[in-house]
């Protein structure tokens, strides 16, 4: 089984940037879909990004459309979320997950997609 390691959260001042990290290891991602998911207390686990398998397709939802961007290395098996221009209500704790299935890539993803092996790492935007 694949293990997800995300890093890179922290607290930051509105408008401020944040890039989350997410390192795989157990299996070789360059075939799966990967995404990026994030949680508050109290509701259900919603969907930020996916990027395709080669990373030349990139979804967003549409509350961080232009702020947040997608990327990946699968020579070093990893994904990353760069977040610019954060506002209040971008607080959560964001996940990294893997497609479930390899050789995926639709244009609308819900969380019964993907495998979420991480701990999260939290982001608290607040002045």
């Amino acid at each position: 089984q694949v293990q997800l390691v995300e890093s890179g959260g922290g607290l930051v001042q509105p408008g401020g940037s944040l890039r989350l990290s997410c390192v795989a290891s157990g299996r070789p991602l360059g075939f799966y879909t990967m995404g990026w998911f994030r949680q508050t207390p109290g509701k259900e686990r919603e969907f930020v990004s996916a990027i395709s398998p080669s990373g030349s397709d990139a979804k967003y939802t549409n509350s961080v459309n232009g702020r947040y961007t997608i990327s990946r290395d699968n020579v070093k098996n990893t994904v990353y979320l760069q977040m610019n221009s954060l506002k209040p209500e971008d607080t959560a704790v964001y996940y990294c997950a893997v497609c479930a299935q390899p050789y995926v890539w639709r244009t609308k993803w819900d969380k019964e997609d993907f495998d979420f092996t991480g701990q999260g790492t939290q982001v608290i935007v607040s002045s």
